[in-house]
């Protein structure tokens, strides 16, 4: 009679691993754990910097643009009587400083920790199954649900320490202790949510692209879910209550601190876990609950050469940057507006504004800062275009290419122009939206149009200077190419938005493209600093290329 158990066990463990209840499939979780940590030593950091960034420039910016409690009051009636500013940012539930800080910056917060939640167990779990890493550790005397606790505990401990520095440094601009803890405990709920989102996706699609794209498509979806909500009733209607991010919102920091509603997050994540653990034991090792299709037998003659197959791996990508700009063009349009209204009458912000966007007047001022931004993440999109070789030739794709008759200058200039051309096609998206948004508003679609359109598209050379950083890395030092983009894309990040604001010299300001951009709308347009940025461009991608026909394959 014994050997019945033992039978059931052992056909449990031929499918793939320990039976999925039992507690020796979480046998090794703990040294996983360690390793995941080992892994992440530079990324997790950078996520918890991120998420209390937002939280220091709530909690300081909102004291230092509303000033007096007269502020505060013209604040919330101005918003009361615009529905665009709670579809974007929510219902505004008090008057005080902490209450603003909620409103202002609590729903994206809660949406960056979505983000971080789901980059980190995606990165766990089917990443780490697709590329055979989960195969190998399988092979030693690891449980086969340890590397899903280690992705959801990695992602709980992530949003825990989130939590802690977001709540030291609301104290420390001076808002309340327990508004602090709620603000934080209710971005941290959101995060664990989503953990188990991309949990549970990870077990549905059998690559970890598509993962990343059911869960970050379920995280828009609850973010216009809450935005529609906010936006139809004077409080928060059943639709904010429909969606994690409305969970945040609800708690009200700062106003009441309602804690009881961090049951919904907290219930809501058990149970996904529950979920998440259960299609585990329902799937093989390296499989998805969704067979992936199968290609056609034979491939289109559009696919015959680089440029095809290269558009072909970008297409979908840019077609989510493109939504992307799109949105948040009509977003920042919406608000153009009732600029005034939002931050105040401060002669602060209108000169903090003119410095990034290098204008007078809060309006003019307000869409130069950001278009400037806009192509400041189109250079974002650019540089993992660009990348996008590097990825190809550590996976060993472009051995087989190169051997089928392709030359090395045809398939590095065919990623490269879906680069080039992608990044105008991200920025007229976010032109577009940006005078449709602003122009409706105004009632004059066609005017701002014209004029918002070719602003966003003058970012374009600037966009693809960081982009040319990474084609010139890829060809001379591929080694570098990944780190060194990046760290060239912060540098412009950093000089773009701070360096005005904290008034670094010129010289310092001149590293950065963006800075030699006119400034549009408003501003004197000069194509000379375009076309030097169009010769860097030019110059780095030679370069690369030269490096790129001398150098091994792989190996650099």
């Amino acid at each position: 009679m014994p050997a019945a158990p033992a039978a059931a066990e052992h056909e449990a463990a031929g499918r793939g691993g320990w039976p999925v209840g039992s507690v020796a499939s979480l046998a090794g979780t703990r040294e996983l754990l360690r390793f995941a940590v080992r892994r992440d030593r530079i990324l997790l950091p950078a996520w918890i910097y991120i998420l209390t960034a937002v939280a220091l420039s709530g909690g300081f910016g909102v004291r230092l643009v509303y000033k007096t409690a007269a502020s505060r009051m013209r604040l919330a009636a101005g918003v009361r009587s615009d529905p665009t500013l709670s579809f974007i940012y929510g219902q505004l539930h008090g008057t005080t400083p902490g209450a603003i800080a909620a409103w202002r910056y609590l729903a994206y917060a809660a949406l960056t920790a979505g983000l971080m939640s789901i980059f980190l167990v995606v990165r766990h779990t089917r990443a780490d199954e697709e590329s055979g890493r989960l195969e190998l550790i399988g092979s030693t005397v690891v449980g086969r649900n340890a590397a899903l606790a280690v992705a959801l505990l990695l992602s709980l401990v992530a949003n825990l320490a989130a939590a802690a520095t977001t709540t030291v440094v609301l104290m420390l601009s001076g808002l309340p202790a327990t508004g602090a803890l709620a603000f934080a405990l209710a971005e941290a709920g959101c995060g664990v949510v989503f953990a188990t989102v991309a949990a549970t996706a990870a077990q549905i699609s059998g690559t970890a692209r598509g993962a990343r794209g059911i869960a970050i498509a379920a995280l828009a979806v609850a973010f216009a879910v809450r935005a529609a909500g906010d936006a139809a009733a004077s409080g928060p209607s059943f639709l904010t209550w429909l969606s994690p991010i409305g969970w945040a919102e609800v708690v009200r920091p700062f106003t009441g601190d309602r804690w009881w509603v961090l049951v919904l997050p907290a219930g809501t994540a058990v149970a996904g876990a529950v979920c998440t653990v259960a299609l585990a034991g329902r799937r093989d090792q390296g499989a998805g609950l969704i067979a992936q299709r199968p290609g056609r037998p034979g491939a289109s003659r559009w696919l015959s050469g680089p440029a095809g197959l290269a558009w072909r791996l970008q297409r979908g990508a840019l077609a989510a940057w493109t939504a992307g700009f799109l949105l948040a063009g009509l977003a920042i349009g919406a608000v153009g507006r009732g600029i005034g209204q939002l931050v105040g009458s401060s002669g602060g912000v209108d000169s903090a504004l003119g410095k990034i966007g290098g204008l007078h007047g809060l309006t003019s001022a307000y869409l130069a800062a950001c278009t400037s931004l806009l192509g400041l993440v189109a250079a974002g999109y650019a540089v993992a275009a660009v990348l996008r070789l590097s990825a190809e030739e550590s996976a060993e794709r472009v051995e087989p290419l190169l051997a089928a008759g392709a030359s090395r200058l045809r398939w590095g200039a065919s990623h490269l122009l879906v680069a080039v051309a992608g990044t105008g096609i991200v920025l007229a998206a976010g032109g577009l939206g940006t005078g449709l948004g602003y122009g409706l508003s105004v009632s004059q679609p066609g005017a701002q149009l014209a004029r918002l359109l070719p602003a966003a598209l003058a970012q374009w050379p600037a966009a693809l200077c960081v982009a040319g950083v990474a084609a010139l890395l890829i060809g001379l030092r591929p080694a570098w190419s990944v780190p060194g983009a990046w760290t060239a894309f912060g540098i412009c990040g950093l000089v773009g938005v701070l360096g005005p604001a904290l008034n670094l010299p010129q010289a310092v300001l001149d590293l950065s493209p963006f800075t030699h951009v006119p400034r549009l709308p408003g501003g004197m347009f000069s194509i000379v600093p375009l076309l030097w940025l169009t010769f860097f461009v030019l110059a780095a991608v030679l370069a690369g290329a030269g490096g790129l026909r001398c150098r091994d394959i792989v190996t650099g």
